[in-house]
């Protein structure tokens, strides 16, 4: 066993075993600058292990863990979520340390199944049941759809640490373990981004989540996730986000997002952002040519305004903008304001498209948008501030400023 990697100590009698994962840059369409698979040991009289990691880290992780024990004396194992990310080396696991027993939620023991077909000796636990470690006790929550149907919460209660699987969490790869050892400006967009990419779809559920946890009245003094760094301090701060994130409100940014063939679309953008500061909005233009989708759902958490415009390609809207609209559908962003603009030359195909796809996500537009054909006039430029104008003021008029 490589000497290499080594267990970072929480606190007396947990560990941290997980593994960091610098080269990941994508997961599952969001761009991340790494991340950690995060794993607890628990140095209890039934020695537990918190979640797993991906099996392509499994050797770091079974590393750290024989520098505190030996991993065949591990007696359980809980998996708090199914995913891949958590589960992929729980076979070998299973293998290699012949636990007493493994746990999870019922929709986990029926996914982990699915996954990873002949293990089926796993036991569920159900909704506040309390598992004796011997000295220690662990809690459970489920979090069904934060962010799958299996996802669950463990507390220990003895030593105030809640094990919240993928909520609270953030991919990025560090070296340090604890929120408050990271820039707080890179703190506050990762956790951010990872909100708005993992969980702006079930956002109500995380609000309602943030309730149901308040209600066990548990003495929480540490917060470990499955991915990016541990809170042990300022807690508060993450469930504030987390609140503000669940209750989206208007604010007076509005996100111009737009392609463009030969600058005309540039253009339209250019005056509707001047219109908007104008009104007394605060526009943030994003041309998608530099901006990735899941920085562009990133921003959506806090906008007010969502604008959006494309040139028309062979009657469709170009194909970067194809992409992110097919991913907000899946996002579900419910709070925005919405309007479309676009140029075209023979086929104006574009806005109709882009408030096609408002509707579908159920955004409430403020116009039918603009066009132009081919170059912007200076009337299509004066249309594009004026739309800008327009929201600026429905946004005024909707926050009450």
């Amino acid at each position: 066993m490589s000497v290499t990697f080594k267990a970072s100590k929480i606190n007396d009698n947990v560990y941290w075993v997980g593994a960091i994962d610098w080269e990941l840059d994508d997961f599952h369409g969001y761009s991340v600058r790494g991340s950690t698979y995060n794993a607890f040991l628990i140095l209890a009289e039934k020695i537990t292990l918190i979640d797993t990691v991906k099996v392509s880290h499994k050797d770091q992780m079974l590393a750290r863990i024989a520098s505190v024990i030996e991993p065949q004396k591990i007696d359980y194992i809980i998996s708090n979520h199914s995913e891949m990310d958590h589960t992929g080396s729980l076979p070998e696991l299973i293998h290699i340390i012949k636990p007493e027993k493994v746990f999870a939620s019922s929709a986990g023991v029926n996914n982990i199944a699915a996954h990873f077909h002949g293990i089926d000796a796993i036991e569920p636990v159900s909704e506040g049941k309390k598992l004796s470690l011997g000295n220690k006790n662990l809690s459970f929550l489920e979090t069904k759809m934060l962010h799958w149907p299996d996802s669950m919460v463990a507390y220990l209660e003895e030593d105030g640490i809640l094990f919240s699987n993928d909520i609270f969490g953030m991919h990025w790869a560090s070296s340090e373990r604890y929120v408050d050892q990271i820039d707080p400006g890179v703190r506050d967009y990762e956790a951010a981004k990872y909100f708005a990419n993992i969980f702006m779809p079930y956002a109500n559920l995380a609000g309602k989540f943030l309730e149901k946890l308040n209600r066990q009245n548990w003495d929480i003094k540490m917060i470990a996730p499955d991915h990016g760094p541990i809170w042990r301090s300022d807690l508060n701060r993450i469930f504030e986000y987390y609140r503000s994130w669940s209750e989206p409100k208007l604010t007076r940014k509005a996100l111009v997002v737009y392609d463009t063939m030969w600058g005309s679309t540039g253009f339209m953008a250019d005056a509707i952002a001047e219109g908007l500061k104008s009104g007394g909005a605060e526009p943030k233009v994003m041309p998608i040519a530099n901006a990735h989708r899941s920085d562009i759902a990133t921003e959506i958490l806090d906008s007010g305004a969502l604008m959006i415009g494309s040139s028309t390609l062979n009657g469709q809207i170009l194909p970067r903008l194809g992409d992110l609209l097919t991913y907000l559908r899946g996002l579900k962003p419910r709070h925005p304001l919405a309007a479309a603009f676009g140029s075209y030359g023979w086929a104006p195909k574009a806005v109709m498209q882009i408030n096609e796809a408002f509707d579908e996500l159920r955004l409430e537009k403020i116009s039918d948008g603009v066009e132009a054909k081919f170059v912007p006039t200076s009337e299509d430029l004066n249309n594009c501030h004026s739309l800008g104008l327009a929201m600026a003021a429905k946004l005024a008029e909707r926050i009450g400023i």
